[in-house]
């Protein structure tokens, strides 16, 4: 029997059974997660296939990439031809130009001087990337998913054009929050850039739409943390709904420390990390469990993956080692030079080649270079 990756709640559809449609879910990784999914994206663009998914779910640092995607989606054309004129302007461009900036430091600083540190995040956000949009500018379709978690409620906040949404709480219709708000929520990774506070009034919420905590201060004062806390690859808000999951999982693994630090701070977040990587490697069991025992269609890839797992003897070149210095990059939204950037990005790009190709579509043509082939991985 397999066990899913993501639990029931009350208002789950009493059949459970998903419908056909593809989903992407984005994890969490701060700056390394943002930069890698940009560069499966572009492999997904090539291939037609991202045309194709119906929901995308992301947290924290895979929330930035996913917000911009929705964004700018309404400008994309989707055609292979048009890759270098709308995709990577409109996409890989603004991505390269924040990792290219250091925004966490200089925000613990000011939330340190003057309000809290992750409203400084949201500002070097909306700065960068979103210039004032909210979730209305999203699309209708395909749905774009970004989620929180209520530290309150002990469940997942999910922010979207339609609604922003606590099954506990209730739910918000039509929300017009700034989408670097939403961001900086689902990317408010603790301990030192959580918590977000959403202040909001009762009457915001729809009657009825909570089950047990519709009644301030759960409606009016909402303290929200990294969404991978909760779901650390993205999973339920796209696991419950499609029957076909593709999971992009940039996250770390916490290595053996020899002298782990004893101060509360720096101590907390080494536990914090630990509790992170063990839920982390047990939902990607899970995952490709449900994958290999037929249940659910699609596949995984990770950044601490091994190409040649896949068993394709046409992937692109990725040694094993030089990918890992990749997955060892600090969960931080710390610059990246050029030469990082450009080496996730190929290994983004490469990973997801393969697994679509193995487990995917086996027709797919395989690719003769990277995206920045001079970098390789």
């Amino acid at each position: 029997m397999t066990i899913a990756p993501v639990q029931a709640i009350p208002t789950d559809a009493a059949s459970g059974q998903p419908e056909e449609g593809m989903a992407l879910c984005l994890s969490g990784g701060g700056y390394r997660a943002m930069v890698f999914h940009v560069g499966m994206l572009w492999r997904l663009y090539e291939t037609g296939l991202l045309n194709q998914i119906k929901r995308f779910s992301s947290v924290s640092g895979g929330s930035i990439t996913a917000a911009l995607l929705g964004l700018k989606w309404s400008r994309l054309r989707f055609l292979p031809a048009a890759l270098g004129a709308d995709f990577v302007p409109q996409v890989v461009d603004p991505i390269r130009a924040l990792a290219s900036e250091t925004i966490d430091a200089e925000s613990i600083l000011g939330g340190l001087l003057s309000g809290r540190i992750s409203d400084h995040v949201a500002s070097a956000y909306n700065l960068h990337l979103f210039g004032g949009a909210t979730l209305q500018d999203l699309p209708d379709r395909p749905r774009f998913v970004i989620n929180a978690t209520n530290v309150q409620s002990g469940v997942l906040w999910r922010f979207s054009k339609p609604y922003m949404w606590d099954y506990r709480v209730g739910q918000v219709a039509k929300p017009t929050l700034g989408l670097a708000q939403a961001v900086a929520a689902s990317s408010a990774f603790p301990p030192v850039l959580s918590p977000f506070e959403l202040r909001l009034n009762s009457s915001d919420f729809t009657p009825g739409t909570g089950t047990d905590l519709q009644r301030p201060p759960f409606t009016t004062r909402v303290i929200l943390t990294d969404g991978g806390v909760y779901d650390n690859l993205g999973l339920e808000t796209a696991w419950k709904r499609y029957q076909t999951i593709l999971v992009s999982d940039a996250g770390g693994k916490t290595e053996a420390e020899e002298e782990p630090k004893s101060d509360w701070a720096r101590h907390s977040y080494r536990v914090l990390n630990l509790l992170d990587s063990q839920v982390r490697a047990l939902r990607k069991r899970q995952v490709i469990d449900s994958f290999v025992s037929g249940t659910r269609k699609g596949t995984y890839w990770g950044i601490r993956t091994d190409i040649k797992d896949y068993g394709l003897a046409n992937a692109l070149p990725c040694p094993h080692d030089r990918t890992m210095q990749l997955a060892a990059i600090p969960t931080r939204l710390k610059r990246l030079d050029d030469e990082t950037q450009e080496r996730l990005i190929n290994w983004g790009y490469a990973v997801c080649d393969a697994a679509l190709r193995a487990h995917v579509d086996p027709a797919l043509q395989p690719m003769p270079a990277f995206p920045y082939p001079k970098r390789e991985v």
